[in-house]
């Protein structure tokens, strides 16, 4: 629904006395003199003066600064923004500021222009009036997303056509610890309340201080940038962007360290009737003394066919002459070339010393011949030990073309010459590569894979990837979760090496009430086997928790089932399992797009229908294990399974301005009111479709299902809500809404 005269962060209202009974149309410029349109539910009650409007079309922010200080638990946020009023009205009204769910304000400081602004908090409760009224007023339900939020209400000075208003907030809360984390959440997303505009500067930033060492750092929302002291005291995590219109609250977690590797653990539960989710963040250090650092082994495998010739073999020879650079002073190495057959640099593994010397061997080396990389593949796995953990980096740029060359035959070959401590890492350069085989052996040689397109360096990817995996703290990784009852897990076990200055997420499934767990971690450093627990965890049987758990766990399924079908091919049970987790979790990909397609999707017919769709695809997929599009496959699926964050909902641009917006009356006909939305939204766990102008839950089932219809803006909704505050949120989406809680559909209709 049009957002009219909610105002993000700035709410501008135009008073209005009781008696005013009139509309105007809030089109741009505005309608001639007294024009009145009955037919637009969107219209706005006449202004108390001429010239006063309150189109939020007209306001572009021009940026909008956030600015976060924790020191100890207590946050301290500063807002900076600016606004421009580009309409030919005066803008005026009162500014109201939903503050982040359970802050506890205790300053509050607040500047237009310079000047101090008298300002009040209002309680949750006496907030809750003032959103009913708004929405009531402007027939815009978006504020009810806040609801049983406090916030900040103060007058706003007008805002002059052509003229500009600075707004500075300032304000402190303090962050609880729960299991071991500390969660701090800025409502970014009402600024989309203010105008459907791209916000012109966008910026976040994070500083925060710790009497104790930090150890995970983690944001579900946005991609942040993160620096960290030396001492792990300290951080600061920033995102910024451009032009962009905001889609979710910016929310950071962060732990406090009390072992050498610490774990952290967050749940999220619709209901008491259902499986629950859960994400354990596993910190290992940041950084570790030379002396801690656990001895390795490191083999490259480089492509020295034909094909590499020019700037790939160059970069590649940088990506080897990084690796050799940055070992560890307990390290050892080799390095394998491979054409038409192969060649070690030596026939044992070898010093740091010595890594000058095959830095200038492999400077005099050409790229020639065919690829045989059995041959090279199986002789760098014979290079292994046996006692130390051994990383194989593996690149080519091309397919089998001598000695052994079916992929079935070399993955058999592969699997009998490993050894549990050998991990391959894999490097597809370009686009004329196996990607079955490359996945195959990342998977069976519990690595990663990873494919250098051709617009992007070798050696940037190899040294992004090594850097990761330079210093071994734990290998051989086990997870024991007694008491409670688990499953679906992402990664799977097997769980992932882990290394200084990385963090393993993982995410599943609970079932139960278990209160009080133990998880024991177990693995090997320098042959010595080493266990962690962590005690006092509880997986809670009630509603509640944090809902974007099950949206990532949802990601990684799907990537996890793509990958599946796409190197074993078709699977009518995996095919089902994807059409329904991305009906259910709004998870859109290439072969998922069915979503916005499919007008009946939600029915039985319609889910059959997609499911052939997805059937077809995956056949193609299957069928061509080579080529841009089975790397383009590869990527996503991969990325996908080994997501840190629920994969982000596909954005529309905005209209330009001048254009008709969204329900005005042009050429005598009404526009489609929703035209120019995203066709899906996610609202906490669950995830809407816009069908026919009604925002429709993915778990309503049309053909099976009744609703229960509630008057948009009639007093049995408003009693609805007082009922049921969490429906606040998923009737914030706009005037006709369709939610099942609890088994009940509750349908939102026009008044």
């Amino acid at each position: 629904m049009k957002r009219l005269a909610l105002f993000a962060i700035l709410l501008l209202m135009v008073i209005v006395p009781a008696a005013a009974q009139e509309v105007i149309c809030p089109t741009m410029p505005p309608c001639p003199e007294g024009q009145v349109c009955p037919m637009m539910p969107e219209c706005l009650p006449m202004p108390t003066q001429p010239g006063v409007f309150t189109n939020p079309e007209w306001l572009r922010i021009e940026y909008h600064r956030v600015q976060v200080t924790v020191i100890d638990q207590i946050a301290t946020t500063s807002i900076d923004m600016q606004f421009l009023n580009e309409g030919n009205g005066l803008a005026e009204g009162t500014f109201v500021f939903p503050l982040p769910q359970g802050a506890a304000v205790d300053q509050l400081t607040m500047y237009i222009n310079g000047q101090a602004i008298d300002a009040k908090i209002l309680p949750a409760d006496q907030a809750r009036g003032i959103y009913n009224e708004i929405v009531r007023r402007y027939r815009d339900p978006a504020l009810l997303e806040y609801i049983g939020s406090s916030a900040i209400q103060a007058n706003v000075f007008p805002i002059p056509p052509g003229e500009r208003r600075r707004i500075e907030i300032r304000y402190q809360q303090v962050l609880e610890v729960e299991n071991g984390l500390l969660h701090y959440v800025y409502p970014l997303k009402v600024t989309n309340l203010l105008s459907p505009r791209p916000v012109d500067s966008l910026s976040v930033r994070v500083e925060v201080s710790s009497a104790d060492p930090i150890s995970s750092i983690y944001s579900p929302s946005h991609p942040v940038a993160l620096s960290r002291s030396d001492d792990d005291r300290q951080f600061t995590a920033g995102f910024e962007s451009a032009g962009t219109i905001p889609t979710d609250d910016f929310s950071l977690f962060y732990g406090i360290a009390s072992q050498t590797i610490n774990a952290n653990l967050l749940t999220y539960r619709e209901s008491a009737a259902e499986d629950g989710f859960f994400m354990l963040l596993v910190q290992p250090p940041i950084r570790l003394p030379d002396n801690q650092i656990a001895a390795k082994d490191v083999i490259i495998v480089l492509d020295q066919s034909g094909s590499m010739e020019g700037p790939k073999w160059d970069q590649a020879r940088e990506a080897a002459i990084y690796v050799l650079s940055h070992l560890n002073p307990s390290d050892r190495f080799n390095v394998v070339l491979f054409s038409t057959g192969w060649r070690n640099y030596s026939n044992s593994l070898e010093a740091p010393a010595q890594a000058q010397g095959a830095i200038e061997w492999l400077r005099s080396q050409s790229a020639v011949g065919g690829t045989d990389i059995n041959g090279a593949l199986t002789t760098a796995l014979s290079l292994a030990g046996t006692e130390r953990p051994t990383t194989v980096l593996f690149l080519t740029d091309g397919l089998a073309t001598e000695g052994v060359t079916a992929t079935p035959d070399i993955l058999t070959n592969l699997k009998a010459a490993a050894r549990p401590n050998v991990r391959v890492f894999t490097f597809g350069v370009g686009d004329d590569v196996d990607t079955v085989l490359l996945d195959s052996i990342a998977r069976d040689m519990r690595g990663t894979g990873s494919y250098v397109r051709p617009s992007e360096r070798i050696d940037e990817e190899v040294a992004a990837l090594y850097s990761k995996i330079s210093a071994p703290v734990l290998t051989d990784v086990t997870l024991e979760m007694n008491g409670v009852v688990t499953g679906d897990l992402y990664p799977a076990q097997p769980l992932p090496d882990l290394f200084a200055g990385t963090q393993l997420t993982l995410v599943g499934r609970y079932r139960g009430d278990a209160a009080n767990i133990t998880i024991t971690l177990r693995g090997t450093v320098n042959g010595q086997e080493q266990v962690f627990r962590y005690d006092g965890l509880d997986f809670p049987g009630r509603a509640g928790g944090e809902p974007f758990i099950a949206r990532l766990w949802a990601t990684r399924r799907i990537g996890d089932l793509l990958n599946s079908i796409r190197v074993n091919g078709e699977n009518p049970e995996l095919v089902e399992s994807i059409v329904k987790l991305s009906v259910r979790y709004g998870i859109i990909t290439p072969y998922t797009s069915f979503l916005i397609t499919e007008d009946d999707i939600l029915t039985a017919q319609g889910r059959d229908r997609a499911e052939g769709q997805v059937s077809l695809q995956a056949e193609e997929l299957a069928a061509a294990p080579s080529g841009s599009v089975a790397v383009d496959a590869s990527d996503t699926s991969s990325n996908m399974a080994a997501a840190e964050a629920p994969m982000a909902l596909p954005t529309m641009t905005a209209a330009p301005m001048g254009t008709p917006a969204p329900g005005m009356i042009t050429g005598g006909m009404p526009a489609d009111p929703y035209a120019g939305q995203n066709p899906i939204q996610t609202v906490g766990e669950k995830t809407f479709l816009l069908q026919n102008g009604v925002w429709t839950d993915t778990v309503f089932q049309p053909d099976v299902m009744q609703t229960v219809k509630v008057g948009f803006l009639s007093d049995a909704y408003f009693t609805l809500l007082d009922q049921y505050p969490e429906l606040g949120p998923y009737f914030a989406l706009g005037d006709r809404v369709i939610v099942v809680i609890e088994g009940v559909a509750y349908e939102v209709t026009p008044a």
